[in-house]
């Protein structure tokens, strides 16, 4: 089934060549039109940038234009395939910011996996952009690429593998333990310490949970162990508060949440069954969970959420990411806040208005979505 989609999305590809491309704003039918949007006409609005470079917001397509940037090293569940098999990807990231937003993308794939080229690459560009959507850079190099940019760059910068995942987790775990009737003390294990759990990790306990674990593929982080790295030292000051030791087979005994942004099939339905009653499991690996949801059922599991299309709750980060730069750009924000993050995790669980097992989380087909993150954006 897998070879079947993967040759007809390449016939999609060719036939199309590619799935983007530019629309004409202005008319351009004769002389006059010619004159106006091009040359002599277009010397005055490059005259008046030239003084006034904050008018390029009402002057150009800077006003709602997003970057999607990447060097491919961490692309989807592929890994490291380079800036050239990282285009389609951030070509459909495009097509979603178009569709879903009505925001202009463009992907801007960097055939270099140096940060110091990429911060100043993406600096360069900037004066274009209305903002930066960085994509699928590994971690922990892409903390210090986010971080860096979001403080040098005027425009909103945001890494959708941290920050968009972190979002549509947050408001799916908001109504899955109302489903459950467990609330912000439900103890969490999150399986995984790169740029997704991190980010995952950091938007819970801002939004008040207690009681998470972080796993990595060594087991849990505490603060007790000398060699992690940055990110991973700084997450181990505020989680692990028991000092649990232990791989994610161990961790898992007892809690209430499981989020899996990790490998495929590691854990088994006997991991689940050592969880606590009406356990809420997100496995987000993608194209092949952490377990299947057929097998997390029979291991007792309330709810169950993937990635995936073709299970209930997808979990994706296109409920997240077109409505956080369309609000961005129309609000004219410089920078995307945690606060603002919680509030759009808020307004998007709260379109479900009946949460049950089967039902936690909008379709991103709901023509609610990018209103209701949009509004947050502020």
């Amino acid at each position: 089934m897998k070879s079947d989609i993967y040759k007809t999305s390449i016939k999609l590809h060719k036939k199309y060549g590619g799935k983007i491309g530019t629309l004409i704003k202005t008319p351009l039918n004769n002389k006059l039109d010619l004159s106006l949007a091009y040359t002599p006409g277009v010397a005055g609005v490059s005259l008046e940038l030239s003084k006034n470079p904050e008018k390029a917001q009402e002057l150009s397509l800077k006003s709602n234009t997003v970057a999607v940037i990447s060097d491919g090293s961490a692309v989807l569940g592929l890994g490291n395939i380079g800036a050239y098999g990282a285009i389609p990807v951030m070509e459909g990231k495009a097509l979603l910011f178009k569709k879903f937003a009505d925001v202009d993308a463009f992907p801007i794939c960097l055939n270099t996996q140096n940060s110091e080229e990429i911060i100043n690459i993406v600096k360069n560009i900037a004066p274009v952009f209305g903002g930066i959507n960085l994509e699928d850079i590994e971690a922990p190099r892409c903390f210090e690429i986010e971080r860096r940019l979001v403080k040098e760059l005027d425009i909103p910068v945001m890494h959708d593998d941290q920050h968009g995942t972190a979002v549509v987790v947050l408001a799916a775990l908001i109504n899955a333990l109302k489903v459950v009737k467990k609330d912000k003390s439900a103890k969490i294990v999150i399986n995984g310490a790169g740029a997704a759990g991190t980010a995952v990790c950091d938007l819970l306990i801002q939004y008040g949970f207690i009681n998470i674990v972080v796993c990595d593929s060594k087991g849990a982080i505490c603060c007790n162990n000398k060699t992690l790295n940055n990110e991973k030292q700084r997450i181990a000051k505020f989680t692990n508060l028991k000092k649990e030791t232990g791989d994610i087979h161990k961790i898992i005994k007892g809690k209430d949440v499981f989020i899996g942004v990790s490998k495929g099939n590691l854990i088994t339905k006997n991991c689940v069954s050592n969880m606590n009653k009406d356990a809420i499991i997100f496995a987000m690996a993608n194209p092949t969970p952490e377990i299947m949801p057929e097998e997390a059922k029979l291991g007792g599991a309330k709810v169950i959420a993937t990635g995936r299309s073709d299970y209930d709750n997808q979990i994706n980060n296109v409920l997240a990411f077109p409505g956080i730069f369309r609000g961005a750009l129309k609000n004219k924000v410089k920078k995307i806040t945690n606060k603002m993050l919680i509030k759009a995790a808020i307004n998007l669980s709260n379109l479900v208005k009946n949460p049950t097992a089967t039902n936690i989380i909008p379709s991103p087909f709901d023509k609610n979505v990018v209103k209701a993150v949009s509004l947050a954006i502020k």
